[in-house]
């Protein structure tokens, strides 16, 4: 028994090919599968299994492409009840790879559906190895179960079995491959290491350490960071079955002429994804800001209108492709083209462009001090802004802007903040899409602003604000 790990960085999700000698199962795999079908020749294996965990919900799989090109069947829960053509499994059902014996265990609570993979390597011991374990339990933490409206404390009890009843009945010495790591928002405190034992679980995950059920349901169910929308998007998608990427009209190349024409029509969204600065010097007015060095793909299924098709403009044509890909695996294919010869095209067209002056923070420190200071608009999380922020900062995360930019007066000016600058970006190009004309964006964020001795890092803070502001100023001025 081989196991060979994938990991997608932007969207923190895990998959996995599980080999013999000669045949492997390929599990809860991506939407661009190339990286399997590479691996797998290399080793000289053939695809014999695609095993699904349960419909994912933030990110699009790539089963129904790798059923297709290499002819192996689909195995799903059952209780998903997909539309595509597949091996529906319950608990209790077995199946074999080679000298491995794979039995399942179903173990609702993340999802309603949801079942976990229980392999034994019989060609050295009965016992369970390793158990594929999606998102029911990671590395630190347990998958969250507040996916579907009103049903979170029933999934959170039904989790609590799954975890206690079947996963913890494993030996210690399993290993346990979740489909999610770090940074994942499909769970709340996700270790670094992408794999484990269930041994080291039952000792230091701090969810299995809550033994009774009712507190374990208030733990679960209380501040849970923020669904983003497209979670239940993919949900469905991957329940119907996704588009084949093959059958996604390619994105082409688009003159400025053209652009301008596609700009102008409400079935369209321009999508930005150079770096934040870059989009504060000069851009296509009312179009998004997403930074593709950002969380880009979870922002993008997130903020973007799903019905509209897409326009992008990109620093070159590969970043182009880059963010083409991110935005397939969270369900987003009407992608148009993107922009010939970038912005300098588009101006030297003669189109005019919007603008996002870039605050320094330095800058912002001296202004949000003066007699006319600024609205600081802390976009971040409200756990974030709990832990330090501008003194009457406004908090309103960057998503709920969409809607609650209704709250502010266009007519003033903005200091839009987060904690780099890729946030308070995707900010400000939500409040100029809506009219607001004084936005500023704090390049930095607060990061910068602690490391330059205004936050709570700063080595002076026993001083004043006063002493400590007049040093910082001298320094800059040297």
């Amino acid at each position: 028994m081989q196991i060979f790990p994938f990991f997608v960085r932007g969207i923190a999700h895990s998959s996995y090919i599980l080999a013999g000698k000669q045949g492997c199962a390929v599990i809860d795999p991506q939407r661009d599968i190339d990286v399997y079908l590479k691996e797998a020749k290399s080793r000289g294996l053939k695809i014999t299994h695609i095993l699904e965990t349960h419909l994912h919900a933030d990110f699009v799989s790539g089963h129904l492409d790798l059923a297709e090109l290499t002819g192996a069947p689909i195995y799903v829960p059952e209780a998903a009840n997909c539309e595509f053509e597949h091996v529906g499994l319950v608990e209790g059902d077995t199946f074999e790879i080679e000298d491995m014996n794979v039995r399942v265990l179903e173990t609702p609570g993340h999802t309603p559906e949801h079942i976990c993979y229980v392999v034994s390597d019989t060609s050295r011991g009965p016992e369970p190895a390793a158990v594929f374990c999606g998102d029911t339990l990671f590395v630190g933490d347990v998958g969250r179960p507040d996916l579907f409206p009103g049903k979170a404390r029933e999934l959170a009890s039904r989790l609590y079995d799954s975890l206690h009843k079947k996963l913890l009945s494993l030996p210690d010495s399993c290993e346990i491959y979740p489909a999610h790591g770090e940074g994942s928002l499909c769970g709340r405190a996700m270790g670094a290491k992408r794999s484990s034992t269930i041994g080291y679980e039952r000792k230091y995950n701090y969810a299995l350490q809550i033994p009774d059920r009712e507190e374990f349901i208030e733990d679960l169910t209380t501040d849970m960071p923020p669904t983003p929308d497209h979670f239940s998007r993919c949900t469905e998608i991957n329940r119907k079955g996704p588009t084949k990427l093959k059958e996604i009209p390619p994105m082409r190349e688009i003159s400025p002429e053209e652009f301008f024409r596609f700009a102008g029509r409400e079935d369209t969204a321009i999508l930005d994804s150079r770096h934040y600065d870059s989009f504060g010097g000069g851009h296509v007015p009312d179009a998004w800001c997403i930074d593709l060095r950002s969380n880009f793909a979870t922002y993008g299924g997130w903020l973007l209108p799903p019905e509209k098709q897409i326009l992008l403009v990109s620093d070159n044509e590969g970043d182009a492709r880059k963010s083409a890909v991110w935005l397939h695996r969270v369900g987003l294919d009407s992608i148009v083209g993107f922009l010939a010869g970038e912005m300098f095209a588009w101006v030297t067209a003669g189109f005019r462009a919007s603008h996002v002056p870039q605050l320094s923070i330095p800058e912002l420190y001296e202004w949000v001090r003066s007699k006319n200071p600024p609205v600081i608009l802390d976009v971040r999380a409200p756990s974030e802004y709990e832990s330090f922020h501008i003194e009457h900062a406004v908090n309103i995360q960057v998503q709920e802007l969409r809607e609650r930019y209704r709250e502010l007066d266009p007519e003033a000016e903005y200091a839009v903040i987060c904690s780099t600058g890729q946030r308070s970006g995707m900010g400000c190009s939500i409040l100029k899409q809506h009219g607001f004309s004084r936005v500023n964006n704090s390049a930095g964020g607060m990061t910068g602003y602690n490391a330059a001795g205004f936050g709570p890092e700063c080595p002076m803070c026993a001083l004043s604000w006063a002493g400590k502001a007049g040093r910082k100023e001298a320094s800059f001025r040297k």
